[in-house]
């Protein structure tokens, strides 16, 4: 079997069995057969979380939209479905998301299983809008989850890191569709943004802070605005120094702006402006690396001034390095379990040996705000310390036991940073 990679290229995965199976009985009859197991969506994790060394289940055929709700506002997708396309399909029903990612490529199990993330000080991670589960187990069978029944289980199922089963059905809160504006704001100081880090997080529904750390600044703060009726009231041309782009911007300086959803505040649907870059380009920059640490949102500017003082260290590595907020929830496994969380994400050169080496130092600089890596990014840290931020981590070893108790959805990512 020819070996598969991820989405970057940077992983090849290990598994001696590939499967591209095209019904529920297929996949039933693959678990049962199967000693380890694994599931990727679209395979857009950049560690070994979604490996394995005997069989991966890929689902790549499951990618139907399976019924929209209209008067409990949900829809039910199969698990290989990607944001791109269910969001086409919303939007001509009508319907819309509360909340994207930075790109729509991804798969929306995927998405939620590892508490992925958009912005915004009152949007919490993508995980949270999912209402019930259909879940493949160890033994083979189906098993449904319900976010109305059983709470304390369901806050452990939904960021599952794919150790629970192979989900092949999610049920999603929708909302009544709408319209965004999208505004760059270029070269944000940081002695502005000491003064007023909370109000510029709070100025838009959704705001994302990019630097290269090339130079000693915020490049571009980007604000996603949902549109009022009278549009022209909520226009501004500044921002606490920081002037409007006069074009539409990349994240990554230099790189064509095609790539990215429309700007200079002309009014959209919520799906071509909630996310960074469009479906049908290539989304960043195609050849990097990605790593992200969430830290309780109380230290939001120290981090980021920490972060300043290795600028030097970081810059000739770096893509771009985007800071974004995140509401709390109630998810066990979330980063924002119980606290509202600010991202730092770093977005690489294709370079893992030297980032391999930067990365510890980064991590001990943030060390003090309680740094948690994201589950399917790129991180140095010890697994003594990533355990020690969940403390429902012991009840979701119960749970795990409970479904699988011969360890058959695990692999040595679960075992090494859950087990």
């Amino acid at each position: 079997m020819e070996k598969q990679k991820n989405w970057a290229g940077n992983l090849i995965y290990q598994a001696r069995q590939w499967h591209e199976p095209a019904s529920i009985e297929e996949i039933q009859a693959i678990v049962r057969q199967a000693n380890k197991v694994r599931v990727v969506g679209s395979r857009h994790s950049f560690n070994e979380i979604a490996d394995s060394e005997d069989a991966i289940i890929s689902l790549v055929r499951f990618n139907r939209i399976l019924s929209l709700d209209r008067q409990q506002q949900t829809v039910t997708i199969e698990g290989g479905v990607r944001y791109g396309e269910l969001s086409a399909f919303l939007q001509d029903q009508g319907f819309a998301l509360s909340n994207m990612a930075s790109l729509p490529h991804i798969s929306v199990v995927g998405a939620c299983a590892t508490a992925t993330h958009g912005s915004g000080d009152r949007n919490q991670c993508l995980s949270s809008s999912v209402k019930a589960m259909s879940v493949i187990t160890a033994d083979g069978e189906l098993v449904n989850f319900f976010r109305d029944k059983h709470k304390e289980e369901w806050n452990g199922v939904v960021v599952s890191l794919g150790a629970l089963g192979v989900v092949t059905e999610l049920t999603l809160d929708i909302v009544p569709s709408y319209q965004v504006s999208q505004y760059v704001f270029e070269h944000l100081s940081f002695s502005e943004l000491e003064q007023h880090v909370d109000d510029i997080f709070s100025s838009a529904y959704s705001v994302s802070l990019f630097t290269t750390w090339q130079e000693d600044e915020i490049n571009q703060v980007w604000l996603k605005q949902i549109c009022s009726e009278d549009e022209s009231s909520d226009v501004r041309t500044d921002l606490y120094g920081a002037s409007s782009a006069k074009k539409n911007s990349h994240p990554i300086m230099g790189v064509n702006a095609v790539n990215c959803t429309e700007q200079m505040g002309v009014p959209g649907p919520w799906f071509d402006r909630l996310p960074h870059f469009r479906l049908d380009f290539m989304p960043s920059s195609g050849s990097e690396l990605q790593s992200e640490y969430l830290i309780p949102r109380e230290y939001a500017l120290e981090a980021i001034q920490a972060l300043r003082t290795m600028r030097h260290e970081i810059a000739p590595l770096l893509h771009t390095n985007e800071f974004r907020t995140v509401a709390k929830d109630d998810l066990w496994l979330s980063p924002s379990y119980q606290q509202d969380v600010m991202g730092i994400h770093l977005t690489w050169k294709d370079k893992w040996e030297d980032v391999q080496r930067v990365l510890p130092q980064i991590e001990a600089v943030l060390k003090p705000f309680q740094a948690r890596p994201h589950w399917g990014k790129l991180f140095t840290m010890p697994k003594e310390r990533v355990q020690s931020f969940y403390e429902k981590l012991p009840a979701f070893r119960q749970l795990l036991q409970a479904y699988d108790p011969k360890g058959k959805f695990r692999n040595a990512f679960i075992n090494t940073y859950i087990f």
